[in-house]
């Protein structure tokens, strides 16, 4: 099948129609598919000219499929059966998606909360490969990762380096690593692709495959659907047109009546991340069946459902996996031309991981609660949380930050796998305030929507949920543990935002009893 774009409501429709000219007249399919840099404006032109490799990914990837195919063979003769996915971003949630939908297992390590890394460690080992995926190679999560899994490897008596694999990009310290340790495999992606580009190159592919994914399959979608795209019609230029055509700048993905599992957290960085800048961009919101964003969209919800249940106004995307994963890259891009941002960059997303590095190396004294209720310690960033001392007050007083046009972004550092009910509270905040919210795992969400929070429309108010530790884990031959390391990126991402003059509310938890307490106070 193809993918098919359809637009729902008179406004939209014409709002939509009216880009579709413009982008038409300008003949941006043909430039694209020209690799022509100068699309998003000369202070774009030197990023785009190195991130246009996403275009030509189906033809580099085919080269992958024979190795793939090969050491997948190997491990499956020696009884290496169980995939565990090292990466964050871009490196973790094609992966996700793709294995998902194909009902394939695999184990996402996105986190360096020491409970889920311990849960990825109690496996069994001896079914064992671990992929370790960090384009730039230095990525402080997924090497942290990398180390706690070769020390559990040495000591059930496996050698590590028979049972890592790396994907990276050429030249990064990562290969250097795999070189020198003698690593069972090395898989070196496009450079020219950046990671949220990336779900069709090696960083999708080699865990998906070893998984026991038909990539080969996955590829020949995306092929279908590339070849359509020298056409004024191609549904990806129809989906860019839509999303970037009017006021209506919360992008609220339903994918309740689609059999892409998931498919929303993957497209969520995509779109929160390539166009979250300059003060502008589309905040994407994943909802649940029946969300409020969805059964009563405010004037600036553009509601986006996947699958072929159309909203009554708004747009329906249908098509395989592979098609769309291709389609919403393609999307983006030109969203990003007509907000007038450069879809390649990330200005915002390393201040996060620098003032978690610096409160690393600092290590300072811990902060003091403004108050405790019961198992929850209560924090609130300089300047606008005064007076209320009860934790209903405290959380009334963050939601009434909330702008006419603003929004609500729940951050958890907490266990996405065993406190996962946790994001239930999204849909019932959401009807409370009336405005889209938001739900992200602490530190996953910092190489997605973390971008827009900070370079965004000034228009967030935050509530950030830590604590609930059942033990900490050391990271071999680090200074600091999981637990450390944590507590430095809530801590690193909530300065940021205060220094951006965004209103954050850190609800930390002392004990289990602490999810009953947010459950009351926040449903």
């Amino acid at each position: 099948m193809t993918v098919t774009v359809t637009v729902h409501g008179q406004a939209l429709q014409a709002a939509q129609a009216a880009s579709l000219l413009a982008l038409r007249a300008e003949d941006v399919p043909a430039r694209l598919l020209a690799h022509d840099a100068s699309l998003w404006g000369p202070d774009a032109e030197s990023e785009a000219t190195s991130r246009l490799g996403w275009l030509d990914v189906l033809t580099v990837a085919q080269d992958l499929l024979a190795p793939l195919e090969q050491l997948r063979a190997d491990l499956q003769a020696e009884g290496v059966d169980r995939v565990v996915l090292c990466g964050m971003g871009g490196s973790s949630l094609a992966p996700e998606v793709i294995c998902a939908t194909a009902g394939v297992p695999l184990v996402v390590l996105d986190s360096t909360h020491p409970d889920q890394v311990r849960s990825a460690l109690a496996g069994d080992l001896s079914r064992t490969v671990v992929v370790v995926s960090s384009k730039s190679g230095g990525t402080l999560e997924t090497d942290s990762q990398r180390r706690a899994l070769a020390e559990a490897f040495t000591a059930q008596g496996i050698d590590p380096r028979a049972r890592m694999v790396i994907v990276t990009d050429p030249g990064s310290p990562f290969e250097q690593l795999a070189k020198d340790e003698g690593y069972r495999g090395v898989f070196l992606a496009d450079p020219h692709v950046g990671g949220r580009y990336s779900a069709l190159t090696a960083f999708g592919l080699v865990p998906s495959a070893l998984a026991g994914v038909d990539v080969r399959a996955l590829l020949a979608q995306a092929a279908a659907f590339a070849q359509t795209l020298g056409s004024h019609d191609n549904a990806g230029l129809q989906l860019g047109a839509a999303l970037g055509a009017d006021h209506r700048d919360k992008i609220v993905l339903d994918g309740s009546s689609s059999p892409l599992v998931g498919f929303g957290d993957w497209a969520e960085q995509l779109i929160a991340e390539s166009t979250g800048k300059l003060g502008k961009g589309l905040l994407p919101v994943v909802v649940e069946a029946d969300a409020p964003e969805v059964t009563a969209p405010a004037e600036d919800v553009h509601v986006v459902r996947l699958g072929l249940v159309a909203p009554v106004v708004g747009t329906a995307v249908d098509g395989t996996l592979g098609e769309q994963l291709f389609a919403w890259e393609y999307a983006v891009a030109v969203a990003g031309r007509l907000l007038g941002i450069d879809p390649f960059d990330q200005p915002d997303v390393e201040s996060a991981k620098k003032a978690a590095r610096g409160l690393l190396d600092s290590q300072p004294e811990p902060d003091r609660p403004l108050f405790v209720e019961g198992a929850v310690e209560v924090f609130a960033t300089p300047g606008w949380l005064d007076g209320p001392h009860t934790l209903a007050g405290a959380v009334d007083a963050l939601l009434a930050t909330v702008q006419a046009r603003g929004y609500l972004a729940v951050m958890a550092y907490l266990d996405r796998l065993r406190d996962a009910s946790l994001s239930g509270v999204r849909g019932p905040l959401a009807r409370r305030l009336e405005r889209p919210v938001t739900f992200g795992w602490g530190p996953r969400f910092l190489h997605s929507t973390g971008q827009f929070h900070k370079g965004g429309p000034p228009i967030g108010s935050f509530l950030q949920i830590t604590g609930l530790v059942s033990q900490d884990l050391p990271i071999p031959d680090r200074p600091f543990t999981f637990g450390t390391l944590i507590a430095a990126q809530a801590a690193g991402d909530a300065k940021v935002l205060a220094d951006h003059g965004r209103p954050v509310l850190r609800l930390h938890l002392t004990s289990v009893d602490g999810l009953a307490q947010l459950w009351e106070v926040l449903t």
